[in-house]
């Protein structure tokens, strides 16, 4: 694409930010395609993650920087719009991520019904927002509701997790210690830290026919920028869409490349990628603002409000803006395939 024409106020940097999991954006960066496609209009584009030490990477959940682009988890950025923060959501990914309950390898636990009665390991982090403890009850919460139960049918019991090291390193402690029942874990490392604590799957949440009952704090995942970037600077933000609809088409035909990347981006290796991705995840990057995927992250928002993760409401449809996804698929118009 052309440089556009730039104006006096036109940032000299844009950031971007994702969690560790797959996204079009990591694809994208690691394809150096952000960077080459502001290369000529002056721009840097720079990765939160490997910024100086002098920058706040807490934006990556506040999103208190004005030119950042953030791809990952909502519970983060539902929060940070409901304390205020002037963000808009342009897209909406959802990408099955290995979500299960685990139990004791001699555990008698095998299916959601099993879990009534049970105590259900909680998480908690000493973080501004405790996304990790969200992920925990929302994902008890579908495995329960699947049965037709409610988190109120079991005992969740408090964890502190903070002096531990490695993800879902203080629920696994206490599930082979005998302290819990069952943890709740999500993605590649999640298959690692599974096999190493020796801990069996008693429920499978992508199995779960229902979406409602996978609704979690990655499915679905939005992109969110500040509104004064897409007031301001509409172009910039219409392009860097571009670029990751671009990314996306070119996932869906190097599996073996994306692979890769998801080793790099989650630091997991080939095999807890394999175990969490399944395959097809190469085609599943592309972000969109259908009506049911703007339904499923309402019916987050409901829940973790419910659950007091949320300091104020979050009107999930005013809060999307489609206009940049529909100019961005001019810009990269889908390709033709067989």
């Amino acid at each position: 694409m052309p440089p556009h024409a730039l104006t006096r106020t036109t940032p000299d940097t844009l950031w971007f930010t994702r969690c560790p999991v797959p996204t079009a954006t990591g694809i994208a960066a690691d394809r150096h395609w952000l960077a080459d496609e502001f290369a000529a209009d002056g721009i840097a584009v720079r990765s939160l993650q490997d910024a100086a030490p002098d920058v706040d990477r807490q934006t990556h959940y506040t999103h208190a920087l004005p030119g950042l682009f953030r791809e990952g988890g909502n519970v983060p950025a539902l929060w940070a719009r409901s304390r205020g923060e002037r963000t808009r959501l342009i897209g909406l990914t959802w990408i099955e991520e290995r979500q299960a309950i685990l139990v004791r390898p001699d555990s008698a636990v095998h299916g959601a019904a099993a879990l009534r009665g049970l105590r259900l390991a909680l998480p908690r982090h000493t973080i501004a927002i405790d996304f990790w403890r969200a992920m925990a009850l929302r994902g008890f919460e579908g495995a329960l509701a699947s049965a037709g139960l409610t988190l109120d049918d079991a005992r969740l019991v408090d964890l502190s997790a903070d002096g531990y090291h490695g993800h879902w390193a203080a629920e696994l402690a206490a599930l082979q210690r005998g302290d819990v029942d069952a943890v709740y874990v999500k993605g590649a490392l999640a298959v690692e830290a599974a096999r190493r604590a020796g801990a069996r799957v008693a429920v499978e949440l992508d199995d779960l026919p229902d979406h409602t009952h996978r609704v979690n704090n990655g499915t679905p995942r939005p992109i969110t920028v500040h509104q004064s970037l897409l007031e301001d600077h509409p172009d910039l933000v219409d392009r860097f869409l571009a670029v990751l609809l671009r990314a996306a088409d070119w996932a869906a035909d190097h599996p073996d490349d994306v692979a890769r990347i998801l080793g790099a981006e989650t630091g997991a290796g080939a095999e807890g990628v394999a175990g969490a991705y399944r395959p097809g995840t190469h085609r599943t990057l592309h972000p969109d603002l259908s009506a049911d995927r703007l339904a499923l992250l309402a019916a987050q928002e409901r829940r973790l409000r419910a659950h007091g993760f949320l300091p104020a409401t979050v009107d999930v449809r005013q809060w999307a803006d489609p206009e940049p996804l529909r100019r961005a698929r001019q810009l990269h118009p889908a390709p033709k395939r067989p």
